[in-house]
């Protein structure tokens, strides 16, 4: 990844590109009619054969890999490369899809398919702020925390943009815009409410971020309305804030349908011809959806201009000049032997690895053939594809489940014995037989084996996208942080035999681990691992790398004292306003080393821009090589308008050898030191602050975890 200052020489650049694409833009579109500029607002513009121009469909998928176009490398789903706090690793996996996007897109336009998700406009990252665990779509996000979600956003849009000044390797979109995370089944006729500090303190950072320091493409705006107004009309999300504060120079988006929303569900409008105009007006230029076929309507009733629809016309060709689709480009040339190539399966591998958290360890792991000849797995969700993958995936030409995995490694060295154990979600597996009918078995392969690997979870038929998923009566939201009663269960039968259980789940969001945390020998969060996930998930459980993945969210206890779900405060919500005491907290992650700060120094510190640089220590005590994430968070105690608790403001990966000391030199921006007041306005409002630094929270949970306390650091300005 570049520094700084490369950063911003490269986006000075690639404002000078835009400027000649946008010139470019300008004379091809003013040889359109202004029924051709209008047609090519839709999402599946039509070809203007007289002028050269094909067909472009601009939706395009790309959340973990590139998705619903056939065969791509698959990833982790996001939340759980977010549990990576690895940017240059998302880095890399956003130029590993923009390449194959790019390998793909040079194939089939070859062949002439120019079909929906074929495109090089991809509708990813999602950096919306996972704000209650309930929220099914939550899986598709970086997590609750605002700086984590702009560095893996950020970083994640230049992979995806790439590093040519002059021509985009893809055109990323920051999604949805904004204030949107559920709950899923009334999204399109749903106002949250969100107060100036809320939305500057946690909503807004993620885009601004993605805006001002990636450059991204596009954003697109989200289906519910804010403060009133409806997101893919509003005047003061996309032109106050996003093209006025924030300089944004790209393309909007809609959410798919969300402006026929505008009259049918938000009511703030009265036929398709007044959505349509109060769209473009206020600043969408693409519609996914139906609505802008009557534009021209909309233009015949002076509603909108000829010039409003030839700007936004303008905009659009802007992205595609920038993306060299009207000229040769070195892009052009890449093969489609890139797609699922093995340099690429090695990143989704190493992603999936960083990815794990291991929750609890009583020693049980790593596992060793020689000691457990034996090994049960059992549980819906080890011989599951569908548990690997989450939502928004592409097509695998190869898929490991945890058991084909572990079943690999082992090979002839020792027996696994699987049971299903019970359905994903209902009370028996065979519709004619008892209830429960898959646990006899279960528990004969747990008295049967030495030790038991137990998977459990979720899939994307019960948390995702209302719409997409098999659970119809909740949208694809939870109502609760319970698993299915089934798997419960199961748990308590296997639990009871006494083997003992290494748990693993697979999900997309915190679930109640209470029962496990308290009677298996071993937890581990897997998320959805990605498509050959198995490989990894063994390769973890029988040591031969160690877990270094964090928390990118809070695992509670339960709901009790969580806000409403349709309460968009923040008051009660995430680590860094809750008052309860979490089961696993943002940030927690064990390895199978033993690594802890053992001092910090302040390097630099710059009273003008309060950028402070520290000298971190680091130190393996244990006895093997592990990664682990260095983490620093900042606690201001003097202002009335600082979070309840504390933030984090910077991270850091580190790889020790056993007994392995290393300096890390760490730096927190001075913003991190800012605090928000009600008017949503950014001061300093303090001179002096804290600074936590150590693997995880300066929570007293997670010292109880860990058995570790972080490094504590005075600051003053």
């Amino acid at each position: 990844m570049m520094t700084e200052a490369e950063g911003k020489n490269k986006m000075v650049n690639r404002d000078k590109a835009r400027e000649r694409a946008r010139e470019r833009a300008k004379e091809l579109v003013n040889q359109m009619t202004v029924e051709e500029r209008a047609s090519q607002l839709r999402y599946d513009a039509p070809a203007i054969e007289r002028l050269g121009i094909p067909a472009y469909n601009w939706w395009g998928e790309a959340l973990h890999g590139v998705a619903r176009a056939g065969v791509a490398t698959s990833f982790p789903q996001a939340v759980g490369m977010a549990a990576t706090f690895d940017t240059e690793l998302i880095h890399r996996a956003g130029d590993v899809a923009a390449t194959e996007g790019r390998a793909k897109y040079n194939a089939l336009s070859g062949e002439n398919d120019r079909d929906i998700y074929k495109g090089l406009t991809f509708w990813s990252p999602n950096v919306n702020i996972f704000r209650d665990p309930r929220w099914g779509r939550g899986q598709e996000t970086f997590g609750e925390d605002p700086y984590l979600t702009s560095r893996m956003g950020v970083a994640y849009v230049e992979g995806l943009q790439g590093d040519d000044e002059n021509i985009l390797k893809s055109a990323a979109c920051a999604k949805h815009f904004a204030v949107h995370s559920g709950p899923e089944a009334v999204r399109h006729e749903f106002n949250a409410v969100a107060g100036k500090k809320d939305m500057e303190e946690t909503y807004l950072p993620a885009f601004k971020a993605c805006v001002q320091e990636a450059g991204v493409e596009a954003v697109m705006g989200a289906y519910n309305r804010t403060n009133g107004e409806p997101c893919c009309g509003s005047q003061t999300l996309i032109q106050d804030i996003l093209r006025g504060e924030w300089g944004f120079q790209g393309h909007f988006v809609s959410d798919c349908w969300a402006i026929k929303d505008f009259h049918e569900n938000h009511m703030v409008t009265a036929t398709p011809e007044e959505s349509a105009a109060l769209a473009l007006k206020s600043g969408c230029d693409i519609n996914c959806g139906v609505t802008y076929l009557h534009l021209l309507k909309a233009l015949q009733a002076g509603l909108v201009t000829e010039e409003e629809i030839t700007e936004a016309a303008v905009r659009a060709f802007t992205a595609r000049y920038l993306l060299g689709l009207f000229e040769e480009s070195g892009y052009d040339q890449i093969p489609y032997e890139k797609v699922e190539c093995e340099e690429h399966l090695a990143v989704a591998d190493k992603l999936t690895k960083e990815s794990v958290v291991l929750f609890k360890n009583n020693g049980i792991l790593p596992l060793s053939v020689k000691e457990h000849k034996t090994i049960g797995v059992i549980g819906p969700n080890a011989n599951s594809r569908e548990a690997l993958v989450g939502n928004y995936h592409g097509t695998s030409s190869r898929y490991i489940t945890v058991l084909e995995g572990i079943q690999d490694k082992v090979g002839h060295n020792g027996r696994v014995l699987f049971s299903e154990g019970s359905h994903l979600f209902k009370d028996r597996v065979e519709n004619l037989a008892w209830k429960n009918d898959r646990i006899a078995e279960a528990v004969t392969v747990a008295k049967h084996s030495d030790v038991v690997v137990l998977c459990v979870g979720l899939n994307e038929t019960l948390e995702g996208e209302e719409g997409d998923t098999g659970n119809s009566y909740a949208s694809g939201d939870k109502t609760d942080l319970s698993l299915p009663q089934c798997q419960l269960d199961l748990m308590e039968a296997v639990f009871a035999v006494g083997t003992p259980v290494i748990l693993c789940l697979l999900s997309g969001s915190a679930i109640d681990l209470s029962l496990p945390d308290e009677k298996a020998a071993a937890v581990l969060q897997l998320w959805y691992p990605g498509a050959r996930g198995g490989k990894a998930v063994a390769d973890i459980l029988f040591g031969d790398c160690s877990p270094s993945g964090k928390l990118p969210v809070t695992f509670y206890r339960s709901l009790d004292g969580m806000p409403d779900f349709e309460d968009y405060t923040m008051k009660g919500r995430t680590y860094r306003y809750m008052t309860g005491e979490a089961l696993y907290p943002f940030g927690y992650g064990l390895t199978y080393g033993d690594v802890a700060v053992e001092s910090v120094v302040i390097s630099a510190k710059d009273d003008v821009s309060r950028d402070v640089s520290l000298q971190v220590e680091a130190v393996n005590r244990g006895s093997r090589e592990t990664e682990d994430v260095l983490q620093i968070y900042v606690k201001d105690s003097e202002s009335e308008f600082a979070v309840p608790n504390h933030s984090l403001c910077a991270f850091a990966r580190v790889s020790l050898l056993p007994g392995e000391k290393k300096q890390i030199t760490m730096k927190v921006s001075g913003q991190a030191f800012c605090a928000v007041n009600e008017e949503g306005r950014r001061i300093f409002d303090s001179r002096k602050y804290i600074l936590f630094v150590g693997t995880g929270q300066p929570d007293k949970r997670t010292e109880k975890l860990t058995g570790k306390q972080s490094v504590r650091v005075d600051v003053e300005f």
